[in-house]
């Protein structure tokens, strides 16, 4: 493996961590905005 195809695997994996946390911090930020949990239901 090239040292360029090493270099866009890990860009590559990298954009797909932020994507997926990207994600799941916006749900959680909608959550908050509505009142509720990110596991579904209310802790209080």
């Amino acid at each position: 493996m090239t040292l360029t195809q090493k270099r866009f695997l890990v860009l590559l994996v990298i954009a797909v961590a932020a994507f997926v946390l990207g994600r799941l911090v916006v749900r959680a930020v909608i959550n908050l905005l509505v009142g509720g949990t990110l596991f579904g239901g209310n802790f209080l």
